[in-house]
């Protein structure tokens, strides 16, 4: 009896985890290093309680209705709307910015990781390419150019576009946080464990990361750990709109029917 009650609550905790704990691939904090128009001020994608979020909104939506011309107040309202899951909305911020400011780096890195967000992959890699600085390259744009190629299935492109970024940030934790990723897409949970265990332990690691960790534990049975982990990590609503996503692409592939036969 107490077996089966202990199976129950491994399958319920199971359960949790599969709804509330993955972040998405393309949130990658930051954009282009280079100063611009609105480099200093922007929204960067980590998680936010959903008052404090909603409370941004309403800030940035009142100064963009009477100002909808300012880049940084276009690019702050846009990134609060993508944050929020609103993609289409975002969307539309961002691309009317984008064709108003055609050379600004963080505006074009911003509206590109916008496009990826509402599946126009191609289109994002195009843009993020042109967000890019060749002769001196941002890590932060090659792990989001990265992320897109693991949306696509192209899963050794994507990891070279980590390893490039890692050679410049060694031990960045949202890069290290996207390769496991990749591995949990391809479903090898073993590496995904091993890099996001290295992103978990970076001291600079937030919310995302450890809830990518929790992820992958719980898929392996190790409940306690993974529980301990998520317990502490808050947004569950943002987390539960980002697992949805990254189901969808396991959907795709028929990779998550094998994530749960392995589990």
């Amino acid at each position: 009896m107490k077996a089966q009650m202990k199976s129950a609550q491994r399958l319920s905790f199971r359960k949790a985890m599969l709804v509330t704990s993955v972040a998405l691939l393309v949130a990658v904090a930051g954009c282009s290093k280079k100063k611009s128009v609105s480099s200093s001020s922007h929204l960067g994608n980590g998680y936010a309680s959903e008052q404090a979020l909603q409370e941004t909104i309403i800030y940035w939506e009142k100064r963009y209705k009477n100002n909808p011309h300012d880049p940084k107040v276009a690019l702050n309202y846009g990134q609060a709307l993508r944050q929020a899951g609103r993609n289409e909305q975002a969307l539309a911020v961002l691309e009317g910015l984008a064709m108003r400011h055609t050379n600004d780096k963080v505006i074009l890195a911003a509206y590109g990781k916008s496009l990826a967000t509402a599946g126009r992959l191609q289109q994002a890699l195009t843009v993020l390419e042109r967000a890019q600085t060749p002769t001196t390259p941002d890590w932060r744009l090659e792990s989001a150019m990265g992320a897109i190629y693991d949306q696509m299935g192209e899963y050794n492109r994507a990891r070279s576009f980590y390893d490039k970024a890692l050679l410049k940030a060694p031990e960045a934790p949202s890069v290290l946080s996207n390769y496991g990723l990749s591995y949990l897409l391809e479903g090898d949970l073993v590496s995904a464990e091993s890099y996001l265990r290295r992103a978990a332990i970076h001291p600079k690691a937030d919310s995302r990361v450890r809830q990518n960790l929790a992820l992958v534990l719980g898929l392996q049975g190790k409940f306690a750990e993974a529980e301990s982990i998520a317990r502490n990590e808050l947004s569950p609503q943002q987390a539960e709109a980002n697992m949805a996503y990254l189901k969808s692409m396991l959907h795709e592939r028929g990779t998550w029917k094998q994530l749960q036969k392995q589990g």
